[in-house]
Protein backbone atom coordinates (compact mmCIF):
# COMPACT_ATOMS: atom_id res chain seq x y z
CA UNK A 1 0.00 0.00 0.00
CA UNK A 2 1.52 3.12 -0.90
CA UNK A 3 1.43 6.53 -2.63
CA UNK A 4 3.37 6.89 -5.88
CA UNK A 5 3.80 10.46 -7.95
CA UNK A 6 5.65 8.45 -10.73
CA UNK A 7 2.08 6.74 -11.99
CA UNK A 8 0.45 8.31 -14.62
CA UNK A 9 -2.28 10.47 -14.14
CA UNK A 10 -5.20 10.66 -15.68
CA UNK A 11 -6.38 14.54 -15.17
CA UNK A 12 -10.03 15.39 -14.11
CA UNK A 13 -11.84 14.83 -11.26
CA UNK A 14 -15.03 12.66 -9.90
CA UNK A 15 -17.74 15.35 -11.18
CA UNK A 16 -20.85 13.20 -13.24
CA UNK A 17 -19.11 10.00 -13.12
CA UNK A 18 -16.06 7.75 -12.90
CA UNK A 19 -14.95 6.14 -16.34
CA UNK A 20 -13.63 2.24 -16.26
CA UNK A 21 -11.03 3.08 -18.31
CA UNK A 22 -8.79 -0.29 -17.66
CA UNK A 23 -10.41 -3.35 -19.40
CA UNK A 24 -9.09 -6.62 -17.52
CA UNK A 25 -6.59 -8.66 -19.77
CA UNK A 26 -8.48 -11.29 -21.32
CA UNK A 27 -10.80 -8.74 -23.32
CA UNK A 28 -7.39 -8.63 -25.57
CA UNK A 29 -9.45 -12.33 -27.21
CA UNK A 30 -12.67 -13.29 -27.38
CA UNK A 31 -14.32 -13.45 -23.75
CA UNK A 32 -16.83 -16.51 -25.32
CA UNK A 33 -20.42 -17.20 -24.54
CA UNK A 34 -21.72 -17.14 -20.61
CA UNK A 35 -20.13 -19.73 -18.83
CA UNK A 36 -16.82 -19.76 -20.82
CA UNK A 37 -13.53 -19.34 -18.63
CA UNK A 38 -13.06 -15.83 -20.14
CA UNK A 39 -16.88 -14.49 -19.79
CA UNK A 40 -16.21 -15.78 -15.94
CA UNK A 41 -13.20 -13.56 -15.66
CA UNK A 42 -14.81 -10.38 -17.15
CA UNK A 43 -17.80 -11.03 -15.19
CA UNK A 44 -15.08 -11.01 -11.78
CA UNK A 45 -13.69 -8.22 -12.81
CA UNK A 46 -17.11 -6.24 -13.35
CA UNK A 47 -18.31 -7.76 -9.29
CA UNK A 48 -15.05 -6.23 -7.66
CA UNK A 49 -14.81 -2.62 -9.39
CA UNK A 50 -18.49 -2.91 -9.43
CA UNK A 51 -17.51 -3.10 -4.79
CA UNK A 52 -14.67 -0.52 -5.24
CA UNK A 53 -16.67 1.68 -6.85
CA UNK A 54 -19.59 1.86 -4.08
CA UNK A 55 -17.20 1.75 -1.09
CA UNK A 56 -14.57 4.74 -2.99
CA UNK A 57 -18.52 6.78 -4.00
CA UNK A 58 -19.24 6.39 0.13
CA UNK A 59 -16.33 7.34 1.31
CA UNK A 60 -15.78 10.37 -0.48
CA UNK A 61 -19.28 11.52 -0.42
CA UNK A 62 -19.49 10.81 3.10
CA UNK A 63 -16.56 12.69 4.04
CA UNK A 64 -16.92 15.90 1.52
CA UNK A 65 -17.96 18.49 3.80
CA UNK A 66 -14.41 17.95 5.17
CA UNK A 67 -12.35 18.10 2.12
CA UNK A 68 -10.59 21.05 0.87
CA UNK A 69 -10.94 19.77 -3.13
CA UNK A 70 -14.11 19.13 -3.61
CA UNK A 71 -16.61 17.70 -6.95
CA UNK A 72 -19.68 16.25 -7.81
CA UNK A 73 -20.41 12.72 -8.36
CA UNK A 74 -23.98 11.01 -9.56
CA UNK A 75 -22.63 7.74 -8.74
CA UNK A 76 -22.24 6.55 -11.95
CA UNK A 77 -19.61 4.67 -13.10
CA UNK A 78 -19.58 3.75 -17.13
CA UNK A 79 -17.54 1.09 -19.63
CA UNK A 80 -17.10 1.32 -23.72
CA UNK A 81 -17.68 -2.46 -24.79
CA UNK A 82 -15.29 -0.99 -28.06
CA UNK A 83 -12.31 -0.89 -25.59
CA UNK A 84 -12.53 -4.67 -25.59
CA UNK A 85 -10.44 -7.01 -28.05
CA UNK A 86 -14.11 -8.42 -29.07
CA UNK A 87 -16.82 -5.55 -28.28
CA UNK A 88 -19.79 -7.89 -29.90
CA UNK A 89 -18.96 -10.42 -27.23
CA UNK A 90 -19.11 -8.46 -24.26
CA UNK A 91 -22.31 -6.35 -25.10
CA UNK A 92 -23.73 -9.82 -25.46
CA UNK A 93 -21.97 -11.12 -21.98
CA UNK A 94 -23.91 -7.34 -19.93
CA UNK A 95 -26.89 -7.53 -22.22
CA UNK A 96 -25.70 -3.84 -23.08
CA UNK A 97 -27.66 -2.95 -26.71
CA UNK A 98 -24.73 -0.46 -27.45
CA UNK A 99 -21.14 0.16 -26.57
CA UNK A 100 -21.35 2.30 -22.81
CA UNK A 101 -22.86 0.34 -20.54
CA UNK A 102 -23.45 0.75 -16.99
CA UNK A 103 -20.53 -0.79 -15.20
CA UNK A 104 -22.08 0.02 -11.37
CA UNK A 105 -24.40 2.80 -9.65
CA UNK A 106 -23.47 3.32 -6.28
CA UNK A 107 -25.87 3.14 -3.26
CA UNK A 108 -27.92 5.81 -2.36
CA UNK A 109 -26.60 7.60 -5.46
CA UNK A 110 -28.58 9.99 -7.65
CA UNK A 111 -28.10 7.47 -10.24
CA UNK A 112 -30.03 5.16 -8.22
CA UNK A 113 -32.74 7.22 -7.33
CA UNK A 114 -33.78 7.47 -10.90
CA UNK A 115 -33.32 4.26 -11.55
CA UNK A 116 -30.12 3.27 -13.38
CA UNK A 117 -28.69 -0.14 -12.96
CA UNK A 118 -25.39 -1.96 -13.98
CA UNK A 119 -25.57 -3.23 -17.11
CA UNK A 120 -28.30 -0.53 -18.58
CA UNK A 121 -26.85 1.26 -21.86
CA UNK A 122 -26.31 4.52 -22.07
CA UNK A 123 -27.79 5.98 -25.49
CA UNK A 124 -28.01 9.51 -24.95
CA UNK A 125 -27.79 13.02 -22.78
CA UNK A 126 -28.91 16.13 -23.29
CA UNK A 127 -30.37 14.98 -26.94
CA UNK A 128 -27.19 14.12 -27.82
CA UNK A 129 -27.44 10.52 -28.99
CA UNK A 130 -23.96 8.59 -27.75
CA UNK A 131 -23.13 6.58 -31.53
CA UNK A 132 -24.08 9.75 -33.64
CA UNK A 133 -21.78 12.16 -31.39
CA UNK A 134 -19.17 9.98 -30.03
CA UNK A 135 -17.42 7.40 -32.58
CA UNK A 136 -15.15 4.90 -31.07
CA UNK A 137 -12.14 6.26 -30.90
CA UNK A 138 -8.15 5.85 -29.82
CA UNK A 139 -6.99 4.68 -27.59
CA UNK A 140 -9.85 3.35 -26.38
CA UNK A 141 -10.77 5.33 -22.99
CA UNK A 142 -10.66 8.36 -25.32
CA UNK A 143 -14.47 8.30 -26.01
CA UNK A 144 -15.46 8.27 -22.43
CA UNK A 145 -13.41 10.89 -21.61
CA UNK A 146 -15.14 12.65 -24.04
CA UNK A 147 -18.08 12.06 -22.39
CA UNK A 148 -16.84 13.04 -19.32
CA UNK A 149 -16.06 16.15 -20.07
CA UNK A 150 -19.37 16.81 -21.31
CA UNK A 151 -21.04 15.05 -18.63
CA UNK A 152 -19.05 17.62 -16.03
CA UNK A 153 -19.76 20.35 -18.42
CA UNK A 154 -23.93 19.94 -17.77
CA UNK A 155 -23.61 18.84 -14.31
CA UNK A 156 -21.73 21.77 -13.44
CA UNK A 157 -24.88 23.86 -15.34
CA UNK A 158 -27.54 22.36 -12.81
CA UNK A 159 -28.69 18.92 -14.44
CA UNK A 160 -27.33 15.73 -16.88
CA UNK A 161 -29.98 14.34 -18.57
CA UNK A 162 -29.73 10.95 -19.72
CA UNK A 163 -31.79 8.18 -22.02
CA UNK A 164 -30.26 4.73 -21.39
CA UNK A 165 -32.20 1.35 -21.89
CA UNK A 166 -32.38 -1.29 -19.61
CA UNK A 167 -31.72 -5.36 -20.34
CA UNK A 168 -35.28 -5.42 -21.28
CA UNK A 169 -34.96 -2.94 -23.99
CA UNK A 170 -37.35 -0.25 -21.77
CA UNK A 171 -35.87 3.11 -22.95
CA UNK A 172 -36.16 5.47 -20.27
CA UNK A 173 -35.23 9.36 -19.78
CA UNK A 174 -34.41 11.48 -16.69
CA UNK A 175 -32.18 14.15 -15.29
CA UNK A 176 -29.85 13.62 -12.44
CA UNK A 177 -28.09 16.28 -10.45
CA UNK A 178 -24.22 15.37 -9.06
CA UNK A 179 -23.53 15.42 -5.31
CA UNK A 180 -20.61 17.08 -3.11
CA UNK A 181 -17.77 14.30 -3.10
CA UNK A 182 -14.19 14.37 -2.17
CA UNK A 183 -12.12 14.41 -5.47
CA UNK A 184 -10.80 11.31 -6.19
CA UNK A 185 -11.79 8.35 -8.07
CA UNK A 186 -11.60 4.74 -7.96
CA UNK A 187 -9.87 2.22 -10.45
CA UNK A 188 -9.80 -1.72 -10.81
CA UNK A 189 -6.55 -2.72 -12.24
CA UNK A 190 -6.14 -5.98 -13.85
CA UNK A 191 -3.89 -8.87 -13.00
CA UNK A 192 -2.12 -7.32 -9.73
CA UNK A 193 -2.28 -7.00 -6.29
CA UNK A 194 -1.32 -3.70 -5.88
CA UNK A 195 -3.29 -0.88 -3.29
CA UNK A 196 -1.90 2.46 -4.86
CA UNK A 197 -2.90 6.67 -4.89
CA UNK A 198 -1.30 8.68 -7.28
CA UNK A 199 -3.53 11.89 -6.04
CA UNK A 200 -6.29 11.44 -8.27
CA UNK A 201 -6.97 7.95 -8.15
CA UNK A 202 -7.06 5.27 -5.53
CA UNK A 203 -6.22 1.97 -7.61
CA UNK A 204 -6.74 -1.44 -6.10
CA UNK A 205 -5.44 -4.79 -8.26
CA UNK A 206 -8.53 -7.32 -9.48
CA UNK A 207 -6.13 -9.99 -7.15
CA UNK A 208 -5.52 -7.36 -3.84
CA UNK A 209 -6.23 -9.70 -1.18
CA UNK A 210 -8.93 -7.01 0.88
CA UNK A 211 -11.59 -8.50 -1.57
CA UNK A 212 -11.62 -11.48 0.69
CA UNK A 213 -12.32 -9.65 3.88
CA UNK A 214 -15.60 -7.87 5.33
CA UNK A 215 -17.01 -4.73 3.98
CA UNK A 216 -15.28 -2.51 6.39
CA UNK A 217 -12.25 -4.05 6.36
CA UNK A 218 -12.48 -3.76 2.57
CA UNK A 219 -12.87 0.11 3.43
CA UNK A 220 -10.19 0.14 5.35
CA UNK A 221 -7.81 -0.67 2.60
CA UNK A 222 -9.65 1.90 0.29
CA UNK A 223 -9.89 4.30 3.25
CA UNK A 224 -5.88 3.97 3.67
CA UNK A 225 -5.25 4.55 -0.10
CA UNK A 226 -8.17 7.47 -0.40
CA UNK A 227 -6.18 9.18 2.70
CA UNK A 228 -3.08 9.71 0.65
CA UNK A 229 -5.45 11.52 -1.85
CA UNK A 230 -6.65 13.46 0.81
CA UNK A 231 -3.78 14.85 2.65
CA UNK A 232 -2.06 15.62 -0.93
CA UNK A 233 0.75 13.35 -0.17
CA UNK A 234 2.10 13.36 -3.71
CA UNK A 235 2.65 16.72 -4.17
CA UNK A 236 4.10 17.28 -0.40
CA UNK A 237 6.23 14.56 -0.55
CA UNK A 238 7.19 16.25 -4.11
CA UNK A 239 7.98 19.41 -1.90
CA UNK A 240 9.60 17.96 1.06
CA UNK A 241 11.34 15.34 -1.07
CA UNK A 242 11.16 11.08 -1.37
CA UNK A 243 12.89 9.99 1.64
CA UNK A 244 12.75 7.00 3.52
CA UNK A 245 10.92 8.53 6.66
CA UNK A 246 8.67 11.59 4.81
CA UNK A 247 7.34 8.30 2.95
CA UNK A 248 6.94 6.60 6.04
CA UNK A 249 5.28 9.51 7.54
CA UNK A 250 3.10 9.34 5.17
CA UNK A 251 1.95 5.66 5.42
CA UNK A 252 1.67 6.63 9.11
CA UNK A 253 -0.92 9.41 8.38
CA UNK A 254 -2.98 7.71 5.67
CA UNK A 255 -3.49 5.02 8.91
CA UNK A 256 -4.41 7.81 11.06
CA UNK A 257 -6.83 9.11 8.89
CA UNK A 258 -8.46 5.15 8.35
CA UNK A 259 -11.17 5.49 10.98
CA UNK A 260 -11.79 8.65 10.80
CA UNK A 261 -12.90 8.72 6.98
CA UNK A 262 -14.59 5.15 8.28
CA UNK A 263 -16.77 6.29 11.13
CA UNK A 264 -18.60 9.51 8.85
CA UNK A 265 -18.95 6.86 5.82
CA UNK A 266 -20.91 4.70 8.70
CA UNK A 267 -18.19 1.96 8.89
CA UNK A 268 -17.04 0.40 11.70
CA UNK A 269 -14.10 2.39 12.82
CA UNK A 270 -12.37 -0.01 14.39
CA UNK A 271 -12.10 -2.13 11.05
CA UNK A 272 -8.47 -0.54 10.55
CA UNK A 273 -6.80 -2.03 13.45
CA UNK A 274 -8.80 -5.16 12.01
CA UNK A 275 -7.70 -4.75 8.24
CA UNK A 276 -4.15 -4.44 9.76
CA UNK A 277 -4.01 -7.66 11.74
CA UNK A 278 -5.13 -9.27 9.12
CA UNK A 279 -3.79 -7.71 6.43
CA UNK A 280 -0.28 -6.94 7.84
CA UNK A 281 1.47 -10.39 9.29
CA UNK A 282 0.87 -11.98 5.88
CA UNK A 283 1.55 -8.88 3.27
CA UNK A 284 3.78 -6.81 5.14
CA UNK A 285 7.01 -7.89 5.08
CA UNK A 286 8.21 -7.06 1.97
CA UNK A 287 8.08 -3.33 2.54
CA UNK A 288 9.62 -3.51 5.89
CA UNK A 289 12.90 -4.43 4.20
CA UNK A 290 12.82 -0.80 2.77
CA UNK A 291 11.63 1.09 5.93
CA UNK A 292 9.25 2.73 4.49
CA UNK A 293 6.14 1.82 6.42
CA UNK A 294 6.34 0.29 10.12
CA UNK A 295 5.91 -2.60 10.99
CA UNK A 296 2.37 -3.83 11.04
CA UNK A 297 1.72 -4.10 14.60
CA UNK A 298 3.71 -0.79 15.07
CA UNK A 299 1.15 0.32 12.77
CA UNK A 300 -2.09 -1.10 14.81
CA UNK A 301 -0.65 0.80 17.75
CA UNK A 302 -0.73 3.98 15.51
CA UNK A 303 -4.17 3.67 14.53
CA UNK A 304 -5.63 1.96 18.05
CA UNK A 305 -3.92 5.76 19.07
CA UNK A 306 -5.50 7.61 16.76
CA UNK A 307 -8.81 5.88 17.68
CA UNK A 308 -8.97 6.94 21.13
CA UNK A 309 -8.65 10.76 20.07
CA UNK A 310 -11.53 10.49 17.26
CA UNK A 311 -13.43 8.60 19.84
CA UNK A 312 -12.35 12.17 22.11
CA UNK A 313 -13.47 14.44 19.10
CA UNK A 314 -16.99 12.95 19.11
CA UNK A 315 -17.41 13.06 22.47
CA UNK A 316 -16.55 16.50 23.12
CA UNK A 317 -17.22 17.49 19.32
CA UNK A 318 -20.47 15.23 18.13
CA UNK A 319 -18.43 15.17 14.89
CA UNK A 320 -15.45 13.33 13.31
CA UNK A 321 -14.24 16.37 11.35
CA UNK A 322 -10.41 15.60 10.44
CA UNK A 323 -10.02 19.05 8.95
CA UNK A 324 -9.80 20.36 12.65
CA UNK A 325 -9.23 16.99 14.54
CA UNK A 326 -6.27 15.55 13.08
CA UNK A 327 -3.12 16.59 12.85
CA UNK A 328 -0.43 15.40 10.03
CA UNK A 329 2.99 14.14 11.08
CA UNK A 330 4.15 14.52 7.35
CA UNK A 331 5.22 18.11 7.60
CA UNK A 332 4.67 19.11 10.97
CA UNK A 333 7.14 21.61 11.58
CA UNK A 334 8.23 22.22 8.08
CA UNK A 335 7.70 25.72 5.88
CA UNK A 336 4.59 25.08 4.09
Amino acid sequence: MKSKGALRVFRGALFAFAVASCAPATSAGRPGEPGSKEASSLELFQQREDRLFKTGYRLVTANARYCERQSLSTGLLLHDAKSYGDPAAVRRLFGLSGDIGVQSVASGSPAERVGLKQNDTLVAFADAGIEDNFPPSRPGWKRLSQLREQFDQSLSAGQLRLVWRDTDGNERTDAISGVPACTSRFELLDDSRAAEADGERVMLGQNFPAFGYSEDEFAAAVAHELAHNLLAHVATLDRLGRTQSNIRLSERDADRLMPWLLHNAGYDPRAAVSFMRRWGPKYGGGLLRKRTHDGWDERVEFIEAEIALLDARIRDHGDADWRTGFSPMLGAGSSQ
